[in-house]
């Protein structure tokens, strides 16, 4: 079964939030809602579907703006890593987002580590933790799809001069989860920053300068 898949791009910093539905049984989850969360809250109901989970790929303000009001919404539990959960409710790094117009997320419902799964109906989706971009980063695996929020970009990779940021454990996480998987999955990034919305890993791994540099 193919999940049914719906890209929005919301915010101040256009992030690539996604809507990810079972067909079967229209369970769904959100992946980074950071802006128009009534227009997605609608297409949810007009779909009919159920909203599960909220999930974020990390913690970052622009990432999360939209958990509180979209769980609002729908009745959704949020999900996140504990690392970036923690990190980035600590009130310095608070204060940096606010400067730039974000307010802190609320503490998840749900915690993620590396293996766990996350199901909506009968498709499944496989918890990969990739720090670097921050430390609670993780990318979701799941029927060829590979969602990767800032961890892996068309061509590039997030920034790592954030709080909790490493380029180093960035590359290590690419090299330990990322790259080996099957050519033909699907990446569907955190940004549209590159030559297209989407790509393959076997495109990253010919194109992308920081796997063809670093990783192989």
């Amino acid at each position: 079964m193919t999940p049914s898949v719906k890209t929005y791009i919301v915010g101040q910093l256009a992030v690539n939030a996604y809507l990810v539905s079972c067909p079967d049984t229209s369970e769904a989850f959100v992946i980074d809602p950071a802006g128009d969360e009534d227009r997605i809250a609608k297409d949810i109901r007009d779909a009919k579907l159920t909203l599960k989970y909220i999930v974020n790929t990390h913690g970052h303000a622009d990432h999360t703006s939209g958990n509180q009001k979209l769980k609002t919404l729908t009745g959704a539990n949020v999900i996140m890593h504990p690392e970036d959960d923690e990190l980035f409710r600590r009130s310095d790094i608070v204060q940096m987002f606010r400067a730039w117009g974000f307010e802190p997320h609320e503490p998840a419902d749900i915690h993620i580590q590396d293996g766990d799964e996350i199901r909506i109906g009968s498709c499944v989706f496989k918890v990969l933790h990739t720090p670097g971009h921050s430390p609670g980063s993780v990318c979701l695996l799941g029927h060829g799809l590979l969602f990767t929020g800032d961890s892996l970009f068309v061509g590039a990779v997030g920034r790592t001069d954030l709080p909790g940021g490493s380029f180093n454990t960035l590359i290590s996480s690419l090299k330990k989860q990322i790259i080996g998987l099957p050519d033909q999955t699907i990446v569907y990034p955190g940004h549209d920053y590159g030559d297209s919305p989407t790509s393959t890993i076997a495109k990253e791994k010919r194109t992308n300068p920081y796997i063809t540099d670093y990783c192989l």
